[in-house]
């Protein structure tokens, strides 16, 4: 009986390509309400229903049989193998090696029988069916049933919903072939459209195993304490909070923060960084990456389940299901070229002999020729073959890129927009200068400073905090404190009466002199923010904080106008001169400053009106909003951050400015592969076209020269798989 379920979730086995998951759209879709109540996950063969459908899952499963392909309930283990699952991997593949050995074998047995390896080969649309040797046709047959087991369920799926494709065109040609005699043929077709979809599972599965290997560096147990000993558990079993000790050379098996003990540890495959990053007490640290030299006792803060790992790899298969713009034309146009393929060989075999007195056995020859050379194996298979590969290798780069959909945006950037402090800057404002005023020593102006500071939470008390700590700076005993929002404070120590704030504050304090002015605006044109110290008298001292410019901040905005970026704008909160020295200093374009959230999704629509495709980089929450509106919203170190990974299309799960270059970089490299691929495949299709009509072409010839654009198109894809330097630039603008 049906019942209403949250979530219903199989494994399908045999889903290995983007026509199984249309085949799939199709079949289910009507029983669920619609193919938008249904979400794949092609690396792990996971599809799901949406919540509050009403349906069984035997009814399902069901209808994902009469596919052809199999179907179990999803478990956490169902990534393993399976009956079902190894059936359809292994099955698959013997049964195209049976469907190659029979092949061969009634070749061989032609041959021996008849004495001439002409006959074996046949007369190409003029055989005759008793020319060929019982024993021959025995083994022709075996090798057509071996190679169109995976194939004929789905060709007459195909047949009874009046949808013809690759499947439907494959079975018809082989049927054909055998009505006219051609075995040989026939077999060959059989065993080369098996080989083809065995490929294509393969590759599909390489890119799978890619990211799937990132989920096995984080080990299945946990080492923990137990009274005096320690003990190993499994990993899915440790609760939120539990302690557990990673000693030197361990991976670490799950999400935590450091409680004791530190250590160098490479955390490149969450992050893509090459150097290892030093943890300590307070730290994070990820399951999966791998402890250097130092002992450590972290406490975990996340399930097995639920890791960064984890997540990463859940998002990287589920970003299949949004489809590139280039997948989506290739999909659109095989819908009308499979039919149009169809209906020529038709004519074809028709027209020809009824109006022209051709002869039957030549233009059916013919006719099947061009359904063979007419399937869109290549055409279909070298976009989402290139995307997969495109997305692992981003994943494995530290780059999680969240649909097919975005890894082709960042090739067509014209703008970028980017938050000044956490991006372009530290995010961590350090003390530049103390500068007492005459008859205040630096010392005193620490202490109370520190004394006023420590009671609060600001940034740049925290700064300033840290820095007296760092000194040995102590503070003073604290009374009457007040604070002025957006202002400053005021308190008492020692008996006198001392405040601090803003250069706003001081200028509503009516204590600003001309020479403070001046002083004051040149530290903020040399992009500090300053904090004032005074008593009941005077102004005692200033202090000046800075957030440290990145590094790689110069180097970055270089490179990405190498990579083709016309345009690169700083958006900030702010103040104006501070703004401005940070954006001299590393070559930005244009600032926009002193803007509250509203005023940055109002500055991107300007340049989305401007420039059409911009790129929004921030932290992912706080710039939320602009980075919606933005083509493409990009979260810089979102490694830990749950809300950074679901804000963005694309999330940095490191700090790492330099992989912004290399994300337009691979994407371009990416474009260029699809190109390539849709490119060959149909302009070897349309020579064999020309080739069939001026009777030229032989079956075998067209099914080897198809197979061979399956072949260079897949692994043209693959090579997107390759590990590249992070500082590639694309140099095709």
């Amino acid at each position: 009986m049906n019942s209403v379920m949250p979530k219903l979730a199989l494994k399908i086995h045999g889903m290995d390509c983007a026509e199984e998951l249309a085949v799939l759209k199709r079949e289910i879709g009507p029983m669920v309400g619609g193919a938008d109540n249904l979400t794949f996950d092609l690396l792990r063969g996971k599809m799901t229903v949406a919540g509050g459908v009403s349906i069984a899952a035997t009814d399902l499963m069901k209808a994902v049989n009469r596919t052809g392909m199999k179907a179990d309930l999803w478990t956490e283990n169902s990534a393993g193998e399976g009956e079902a699952s190894f059936w359809m991997r292994q099955g698959r593949t013997m049964m195209m090696a049976l469907s190659g050995a029979f092949t061969l074998a009634g070749f061989l047995a032609h041959v021996l029988t008849t004495g001439s390896l002409d006959a074996a080969f046949g007369s190409e649309g003029l055989g005759i069916t008793h020319a060929v040797p019982l024993v021959a046709r025995l083994c022709y047959t075996f090798a057509i049933i071996s190679g169109g087991l995976f194939v004929v369920p789905k060709a007459l799926l195909a047949a009874r919903r009046i949808r013809p494709d690759m499947n439907l065109l494959m079975t018809m040609a082989v049927i054909g072939a055998l009505i006219i005699g051609e075995w040989l043929e026939a077999s060959l077709v059989a065993f080369l459209f098996a080989l083809s979809l065995a490929i294509e599972s393969w590759s599909i599965g390489r890119a799978r195993r890619a990211v799937e290997t990132l989920l096995e560096l984080a080990p299945s147990t946990v080492r923990v304490k137990d009274k005096d000993r320690e003990v190993e558990v499994p990993a899915e079993s440790l609760a939120i909070g539990t302690e557990f000790l990673v000693k030197p050379g361990d991976r670490i098996p799950l999400d935590g923060e450091v409680l004791s003990g530190s250590s160098n540890v490479n955390q490149a495959p969450i992050t893509g960084e090459s150097v290892p990053v030093l943890k300590e007490p307070r730290s994070q640290v990820f399951a999966g990456s791998i402890n250097g030299d130092g002992a450590m006792t972290v406490r975990s803060t996340k399930a097995a389940g639920d890791t960064t790992l984890a997540r990463i790899i859940q998002m990287v298969g589920a970003a299949q299901e949004k489809r590139a713009p280039s997948e989506q034309w290739v999909e659109k146009f095989a819908g009308y070229y499979t039919p149009v393929v169809f209906l020529a060989a038709t004519l074809v075999f028709l027209i020809p002999p009824l109006l022209f007195s051709g002869s039957w056995q030549d233009w059916t020859y013919r006719a099947l020729v061009l359904l063979v050379i007419g399937c869109p194996c290549a055409l279909v298979i070298s976009t989402p073959v290139s995307i997969v590969a495109a997305l692992a290798a981003a994943a494995r780069n530290g780059v999680l890129i969240k649909g097919g959909i975005y890894i082709e945006g960042p090739a067509n950037l014209k703008a970028i927009a980017m938050d000044k402090t956490g991006t372009l800057t530290e995010g961590r404002p350090q003390v530049a200068k103390v500068l007492p005023e005459t008859g205040t020593s630096e010392q005193e102006l620490l202490e109370i400073t520190a004394s006023m500071e420590s009671q609060s939470d600001h940034p740049l008390a925290r700064a300033i905090m840290d820095n007296c700590y760092e000194k040995g700076i102590t503070s003073r005993p604290v009374s009457n404190f007040t604070a002025i929002p957006g202002m400053g404070a005021t308190c008492t120590i020692s008996g006198r009466n001392y405040w601090l704030g803003s250069h706003r504050y001081l200028e509503e304090r009516k204590e600003e002199t001309p020479e403070l002015h001046e002083r004051l605006e040149q530290l903020s044109a040399d992009g500090h923010s300053v904090v004032v110290i005074g008593n009941e008298h005077e102004v005692i001292g200033m202090i000046a904080l800075a957030d440290a410019v990145r590094p790689a901040s110069l180097r970055l905005v270089k490179d990405l106008r190498i990579a083709g970026i016309e345009h690169i704008v700083m958006l900030t909160g702010d103040n104006r001169p501070t703004a401005d020295a940070i954006a001299r200093s590393v070559g930005i374009d244009e600032v926009f400053a002193e803007l509250l959230p509203q005023g940055k999704v109002d500055a991107i629509q300007r340049l989305v009106e401007k420039y059409k495709h911009v790129a929004m980089i921030g932290d992912g929450v706080n710039d939320a909003p602009a980075m919606a509106l933005a083509s493409i919203g990009i979260a810089m170190g979102a490694a830990g951050s749950d809300a950074a990974i679901e804000t963005a299309d694309i999330a940095l799960m490191s700090d790492d400015l330099s992989k912004l270059p290399w994300l337009i970089g691979h994407s371009k490299r990416t474009l260029s592969i699809i190109r390539q691929n849709i490119t060959l495949s149909l302009v070897v299709k349309a020579i064999f076209v020309v080739l069939t009509f001026a009777g030229s072409a032989s079956l075998w010839a067209a099914i080897a020269a198809d197979m061979g654009v399956y072949l260079l198109v897949i692994f043209n894809a693959l090579r997107l798989l390759r590990d590249h330097s992070l500082n590639h630039i694309a140099s095709n603008n």
